[in-house]
């Protein structure tokens, strides 16, 4: 058994956004103290990301996720480097991660927001999943939030799915929030491509939910073929997980890799100020200066 690092990783995960928006309000007024403090905030960024790693490996058995977390810590500790080298361009990418964190935290720290938008995600899965002929009980779990679908399998075993916080897409629609509020350019554009990104990113996690849930509750992936190989790879007893793991741990979460890079170049296009943000990501993966012809940040 793995130690609980939450009482370490969730404090840290407010002092790293608490950094980043201080760095955001020094900027206004000084901006070697808002490098000196962005610098600090990425480099207990890439702390933070450390500390993930063993949690989407052994714990929620993530390959996508674990490999992510692994690639942010020298991420971060890059970003602090080439700030403190004085590439003062990064700030806007540091602003974007400070209002993520703004949008993230409290959905993942204030109850009555944590478990409203559980309950509005499970509800319009459930949904989902009566439109496609499949019509499981939608329960309570044990923290009284209905929010788990009971399914009858073929074999008459009874098996439960359940929605929870991973599930709400509540990350990726910071991700972008933050994106959009970090460069500057006209509040119409702005709200535009908020729009686009919030609604395609909500229909697409429903969608992703529906087929994970409707995967597991019908054994879709239960073939001879799959399940030694995947009972392996996420070290599983039970072979009716299989199905859950095939849909969501493998196909599910490669996939949204490709739908969130197809959406940040549809935001990019209806807001060319993120460019600047794309260079710089752009130079630090390459090392090599672009000019993509934004217009402005």
């Amino acid at each position: 058994m793995l130690p609980d690092l939450t009482p370490v990783t969730d404090p840290l995960g407010w002092v790293v956004v608490g950094l980043f928006v201080l760095g955001i309000a020094a900027d206004w007024r000084d901006r070697g103290t808002a490098r000196a403090v962005t610098t600090a905030a990425w480099a207990l960024f890439a702390l933070f990301w450390l500390l993930m790693v063993p949690f989407f490996a052994f714990d929620h058995r993530s390959v996508v996720q674990s490999i992510l977390a692994a690639v942010a810590v020298p991420a971060c500790l890059y970003v602090a480097y080439r700030l403190l080298r004085g590439r003062d361009s990064l700030l806007v990418l540091s602003r974007a991660v400070g209002v993520m964190g703004l949008i993230y935290l409290p959905f993942g720290a204030i109850p009555a927001f944590h478990d409203a938008l559980i309950e509005v995600v499970a509800a319009q899965t459930h949904a989902g999943l009566q439109l496609l002929g499949s019509t499981p009980a939608f329960e309570t779990d044990e923290a009284g939030l209905q929010n788990t679908f009971a399914f009858t399998l073929a074999s008459g075993q009874q098996y439960s799915t359940r929605i929870v916080f991973a599930c709400t897409g509540i990350g990726s629609m910071a991700i972008f929030g933050g994106l959009i509020a970090a460069v500057r350019a006209p509040l119409e554009r702005r709200l535009a491509a908020l729009a686009v990104a919030l609604s395609t990113i909500w229909v697409l996690n429903i969608a992703r939910n529906v087929f994970i849930a409707y995967s597991t509750g019908h054994q879709l992936f239960a073939r001879e073929a799959l399940v030694g190989p995947v009972m392996w790879l996420f070290g599983l007893e039970d072979p009716i997980r299989v199905s859950f793991f095939v849909a969501d741990r493998v196909l599910s979460q490669g996939l949204a890799v490709f739908a969130l890079l197809a959406i940040a170049w549809l935001v990019v296009k209806l807001l060319p100020e993120l460019y600047v943000i794309v260079e710089d990501l752009a130079y630090l993966v390459t090392g090599e200066e672009y000019d993509l012809g934004r217009k402005g940040a």
